[in-house]
């Protein structure tokens, strides 16, 4: 779930921190700038772990801050591809069911990656697995809060880099804006995997 990458960064040390070591001034400046943020194709920035190298400081003219070109590694929040994990159902809606793991929310189980037959309750605004027994069908209900473990089966990054869109263009880039920079896909479609409570008692 999480991983050490390998990165480097030139680091701009504002005049007012000066006073401060180099080596700390820059783990404030690399976290300010990475921590809690997703990096296209890397994943979601959690924390500096250490720094490797610091290269020569320059102040080139016209800006009186110090620019340092550094080496470091950070921790990252990047699941594999057919890892399990666990965390609580945030909401539902006719795209799937949507998973938050407290410090990430951009996790979609779509309708087809459901136990299935599964269908979406309009009235509960909840997704229904129709579980099926010798005495009947049973309605289990996907409840907002629930714990929830689920397989990740893809990963979608999106460049939200601003590119300085026409006036004609404004439109469909806002919405492009709106976009998560990383999301992850998970399916519930096998055994043991789905709602906690429904596998408690096996075993």
């Amino acid at each position: 779930m999480f991983t050490l990458v390998e990165m480097t960064d030139t680091v701009r040390i504002p005049p007012h921190i000066f006073h401060i070591k180099l080596n700390d001034a820059v783990i404030e400046e690399l976290n300010n700038k990475f921590a809690n943020k997703v990096v296209y194709n890397v994943g979601l920035c959690i924390a500096l772990f250490d720094i490797t190298k610091l290269e020569d400081s320059f102040i080139f003219p016209g800006d009186g801050a110090s620019h340092t070109r550094v080496h470091f590694r950070y921790v990252v929040f990047r699941p594999f591809m057919d890892e399990i994990l666990q965390g609580r159902i945030r909401s539902c809606s006719r795209e799937g069911v949507h998973v938050s793991l407290g410090f990430f929310d951009d996790i979609l189980i779509p309708p087809d990656a459901l136990q299935q037959p599964s269908k979406f309750d309009e009235s509960e605004q909840v997704w229904v697995w129709e579980y099926e027994t010798e005495e009947g069908t049973h309605d289990l209900f996907m409840d907002i809060n629930e714990e929830i473990r689920f397989r990740v089966v893809d990963e979608v990054f999106v460049d939200t880099t601003p590119t300085g869109p026409k006036v004609s263009e404004a439109a469909e880039s806002d919405k492009e804006a709106k976009k998560s920079p990383y999301a992850l896909v998970g399916t519930i479609s096998e055994p043991g995997l789905g709602l906690l409570s429904w596998w408690s008692s096996v075993g």
